[in-house]
């Protein structure tokens, strides 16, 4: 079951909010063959053996559905979950002991061989909450409130534990695969950001995304993300007028010190054309993300408007907000 994306929650009655975790979206299945699956229905056991256990708690045919995480410091990491994600198995072995995964319920699908799909989410979450201190310490209960007030106190106070949101559920709702009728209440905020170069479009012809950096205390242009939410006319203009400006220096380091750069590939590039031209630093763009990760945003950007009013000079690191909060130990209990 999916969810639809929206900048505020339904209003009560019917609905129910849950903090949503920073992981991999997962279903576990427990029985005499044991299954951990992504959202795709992709294996993921391979990769975290160290789950084996979780799984061999589950009653045979029964069926949960949640998150995978990797907790470090009681915080949520997504970059050292995905470091997991790897084809050699003598790296997988030594990360599972490392940077171990734990497992996050938030719906019950079925229990002992009983489809419990037709169930409203109601009960369901009543049967869950009855079986998941039976697993135990690897798996972990998602709190769950029918108080808006409430769910707005998580939806800022648990930001600093990884919850990237708050998914917003309806109380009768039957469990309705590949539906998008939850709702995902996530955080939007916006920064003053430095255009410090651009990709082009797979047609050749226009512009696929623009580079956004900001400054560092050391005045080093940081990459920080990329926004590509342009209409094919924009795109056009745009390759022309970055064209005008493109020049050798832009992001990097004058100092010595790292400063994160475009274009490094990676397992989860794809094989995509990473290429990428620099830019004059100089152009001002006001955009607005969901998430950071590190020092970098964690999603693409969305284009709010140019700030040619700005100093590219203003724009600094110091405009990314960093939550304060509880530990995801003290969410989950």
């Amino acid at each position: 079951m999916k969810a639809k994306v929206r900048e505020s929650p339904p209003e009560p009655p019917g609905w129910v909010y849950e903090p949503k975790w920073d992981g991999f979206r997962m279903l576990a299945w427990g029985g005499s063959e044991p299954r951990l699956e992504s959202r795709n229905g992709k294996p993921m056991l391979r990769y975290f053996p160290e789950l084996l256990p979780a799984l061999d708690a589950l009653p045979p045919g029964t069926v949960v559905d949640g998150e995978i995480v990797v907790v470090i410091d009681g915080v949520t990491k997504f970059d050292s979950l995905q470091l997991r994600i790897h084809p050699a198995a003598s790296r997988v072995e030594m990360l599972s002991g490392e940077i171990p995964a734990e497992l996050v319920a938030f719906d019950l699908l079925a229990l002992e061989g009983e489809d419990l799909r037709h169930l409203p989410y109601s009960e369901r979450r009543t049967k869950l909450e009855a079986l998941v201190p039976s697993l135990g310490s690897q798996w972990h209960l998602t709190p769950v409130t029918d108080d808006l007030e409430e769910a707005t106190r998580w939806f800022h106070d648990y930001e600093a534990a990884g919850c990237d949101g708050i998914i917003c559920k309806q109380t009768d709702g039957a469990y309705l695969e590949g539906k998008r009728t939850w709702i995902k209440w996530k955080h939007r905020r916006d920064a003053d950001c430095v255009v410090g170069g651009y990709r082009v479009h797979k047609d050749g012809d226009k512009i696929g995304s623009i580079l956004l950096g900001l400054y560092t205390d050391d005045g080093d242009l940081h990459f920080i993300g990329h926004c590509s939410g342009f209409s094919d006319h924009d795109r056009v203009e745009l390759l022309r007028q970055f064209e005008q400006i493109r020049s050798d220096a832009s992001f990097g380091s004058t100092d010595g010190e790292p400063v994160r750069m475009p274009g490094a590939e990676s397992r989860w590039s794809g094989g995509k054309n990473l290429s990428w031209i620099p830019v004059e630093p100089g152009v001002v763009v006001q955009i607005s993300y969901d998430q950071l990760e590190g020092n970098r945003f964690r999603h693409a950007t969305r284009f709010e408007r140019w700030r040619p009013d700005k100093p590219a000079a203003e724009c600094t690191m110091d405009q990314l907000v960093r939550p304060e909060g509880a530990s995801f130990g003290e969410v989950v209990g």
